[in-house]
């Protein structure tokens, strides 16, 4: 009997310690998602400089891309479209951020044309070199340049293709992997908004 007793304790300290580090865990993942704020300083095509703090009060879908993009760019901003058209009114709570990770090139292609012809809340932003590369480290994704003697100005970009959600307080929230349905996108804004 006193064994039986011996092991249901030792069972209800390992239960006991087992909880308080998932609980710990929770909470130091939890804390890690809340300080990280991903920021960037760049212009848009006017040259007026926009901060992730513009945009507080409101959720920010930010995509890294470029306007020579064959496939990964295009669809998304289609998707971002989409998503601004479903929303409705709540469209006015999000503003959709494209972030050029190729900006010499994009500014004198004009951007702001190219994601007009998307969606007209779209916001275009390309900075210098070290204001992109501050941006791309801040939200720890990559973007950069591949010699390609195929493409137009003889090089591509490989960049990272999920879209990222900043909430009202600039805080990241989460990321939609490429290919994430716009109903899919959708439907988890009309949940925050």
């Amino acid at each position: 009997m006193l064994k039986n007793i011996r092991i249901a304790l030792w069972v209800a300290v390992a239960v006991a310690l087992v909880g308080v580090g998932a609980l710990l865990w929770h909470a130091d993942r939890q804390e890690q998602a809340a300080a990280f704020k991903p920021e960037f300083s760049l212009p848009d095509e006017a040259g007026t400089i926009y901060t992730a703090a513009d945009f507080r009060g409101k959720h920010v879908l930010v995509f890294f891309g470029f306007t020579n993009c064959p496939d990964i760019c295009p669809t998304t901003m289609a998707e971002v479209a989409q998503v601004m058209d479903d929303l409705g009114p709540e469209a006015a709570e999000v503003q959709p951020v494209f972030i050029s990770v190729d900006p010499v090139r994009d500014r004198e292609s004009g951007l702001g044309e190219y994601l007009e012809a998307f969606h007209p809340s779209i916001l275009g932003l390309a900075g210098d070199e070290a204001a992109t590369q501050a941006a791309v480290g801040s939200f720890k994704v990559f973007g950069e340049r591949h010699e390609d003697a195929s493409a137009p100005g003889g090089y591509t970009m490989s960049h990272s293709s999920s879209l990222y959600l900043l909430g009202p307080r600039g805080d990241w929230l989460r990321q939609f992997e490429y290919g994430t349905p716009a109903d899919d996108i959708t439907a988890d804004l009309k949940e925050r908004l």
